[in-house]
């Protein structure tokens, strides 16, 4: 890349750059819940999502007021509606990767939205039955390590324990396959769970947070419509939807831009009529991006890191540090005129791609 395309991408932005990809705005006043969704919808981006602890913070800090409030999580009833999750934020769950035992599942006992794991077979069982479980454990040095408790306790208890004293529940079949995993012939919660509750914006993601085992089961009458209760430690509990309510809209900060561009002109587009191509520096940021890749038209989308071989460096275009990365294994090179990708499918990771071809690519907002 020559010199002075360098000095452009970098001196593009007058002042280092640090936001979050999406706030959220407490709304005092109260309305029902299809209310308060059409008042975000039409002012911000929609009612608030709640991606993980992360988030759950913020939200509760973006008020000084207790009380109870919508957030855009609405429940689905009915048996054909339930969907399955893993219990860690950002693990997508896949029906073709699954560890389910003869016949199961089953609702051999009626609602059974939680699974139990023995001897590596899966079993759905009612949340509200006891167990003892694996906890995952994960430092910031990404060192591993699990948990099996031997305390019985019903699955959200069981998540609450984990995500309090550890990470979350086992998630994921990469770690249940871990050679670090050993639980003996017992039954044990892992982090699968099922449930018809869905975000109003249309993420997928699995993070929930009840108050009471009930919240999470399938069929509660008329309470199909979530709140968060802020007195309580940000626990979560349903109410019917016609109360009403204050509550949470988010405005998004990105956009996904469903136009075929290369890497340049996509930097420019986004600097023109937006403010810069995307950044992504942490865990977190990248979940919420993923949500938005998969709705892309191309197989790949173009984030704003590019490699320069004047100063041998991969850099962000928004002066942020490249500390987190998520590379495609024996992807990541040092090669002229490339920049980065994430795939749109699979595990959303992050390609090299020569800067002249073109792909969908998501700008930041002021």
């Amino acid at each position: 890349m020559q010199w002075s395309l360098f000095l452009f991408i970098l001196m593009g932005q007058s002042s280092f750059f640090t936001c979050h990809m999406y706030v959220y705005h407490f709304i005092g006043e109260k309305k029902t819940w299809d209310e308060a969704q059409k008042y975000c919808r039409e002012n911000y981006t929609d009612l608030a999502t709640v991606s993980n602890m992360t988030d759950m913070e913020r939200l509760r800090k973006s008020t000084e007021t207790l009380t109870e409030a919508w957030i855009g999580l609405h429940s689905y009833p009915g048996k054909n509606n339930r969907r399955w999750y893993w219990s860690l934020p950002g693990l997508e769950f896949s029906e073709t990767q699954t560890r389910w035992d003869s016949e199961e599942p089953n609702d051999y006992r009626g609602q059974e939205n939680c699974v139990l794991m023995n001897d590596q077979k899966w079993s759905d069982y009612p949340c509200n039955d006891k167990h003892q479980f694996i906890c995952y454990s994960e430092t910031k040095q990404f060192n591993k390590s699990f948990h099996v408790i031997s305390s019985m306790m019903t699955w959200p208890q069981a998540q609450r324990y984990c995500r309090e004293h550890h990470t979350d529940l086992v998630s994921g079949l990469d770690q249940l396959d871990d050679d670090c995993l050993i639980s003996d012939s017992v039954k044990l919660w892992i982090g699968v769970f099922r449930d018809t509750w869905r975000w109003s914006d249309g993420k997928n993601f699995s993070f929930r947070n009840w108050e009471n085992v009930e919240d999470l089961v399938d069929g509660q009458s008329d309470k199909k419509c979530a709140t968060t209760v802020l007195n309580t430690a940000g626990k979560w509990s349903s109410a019917d939807c016609n109360e009403e309510k204050p509550f949470f809209c988010y405005d998004d900060k990105l956009i996904l831009i469903n136009e075929s561009k290369t890497w340049v002109e996509a930097l420019n587009y986004c600097r023109e009529k937006h403010y810069d191509l995307v950044s992504i520096t942490n865990p977190h940021q990248q979940r919420w991006v993923q949500e938005r890749v998969k709705k892309a038209s191309t197989e790949f989308v173009w984030l704003g890191l590019r490699y320069t071989c004047t100063l041998d460096l991969w850099f962000w275009v928004s002066d942020e540090v490249v500390s987190y990365t998520n590379w495609a294994s024996g992807v990541k090179s040092d090669d002229c005129d490339m920049s980065a990708v994430m795939e749109r499918g699979g595990r959303n990771q992050w390609f090299k791609k020569p800067d002249n071809e073109t792909f969908n690519f998501i700008c930041s907002k002021n």
